[in-house]
């Protein structure tokens, strides 16, 4: 599999905010609505393409990768690159996500070399979990929303 990144679009945001997720995880849905179109082309984010063309998923850096909450607990107080990514539920639980998470990775430490990474994962999502912590990723610091428990996790 063959991915690229481009510049998010107004195209691509419509069809990522469609993307409808299966039990447990569709607490990953999002409304297209002006409001979350306008974050999405924020410049924060960037879309993740594959070899036909077709959008395979999305990553996001900085602020828009932080769950807000999460400054109130003092999880994001360390300078780091945070990141947020979401991969086309048709191809969720599907072997995809070593290749997927590697490219960002790359494409990260590509772009930010020498700052460790840190993603914020809810805790009910135990396959992502197990997949951050293959790629090298370590859990740092736990904090509840009024939606669901998240842990952060760290990559030197």
């Amino acid at each position: 599999m063959n991915l690229t990144i481009r510049n998010m679009d107004e195209n691509t945001a419509r069809e990522i905010l469609s993307w409808r997720y299966e039990k447990p995880y569709d607490f990953y849905n999002n409304q297209e609505n002006e409001e979350e179109i306008k974050e999405r082309l924020n410049g924060s984010y960037r879309a993740v393409i594959d070899n036909n063309g077709d959008v395979f998923g999305f990553l996001c850096t900085g602020e828009t990768a932080q769950i807000p909450v999460g400054h109130h607990y003092g999880v994001y107080h360390e300078h780091l690159i945070d990141i947020g990514l979401g991969m086309d539920p048709d191809y969720v639980g599907k072997g995809y996500g070593y290749g997927f998470c590697t490219f960002i990775l790359n494409y990260i430490r590509e772009n930010h070399t020498g700052t460790p990474i840190r993603l914020s994962v809810a805790t009910f999502n135990g396959r992502a979990i197990h997949l951050y912590e293959k790629l090298g990723f370590v859990q740092k610091d736990k904090f509840t929303t009024d939606f669901a428990e998240f842990i952060t996790m760290i990559k030197d």
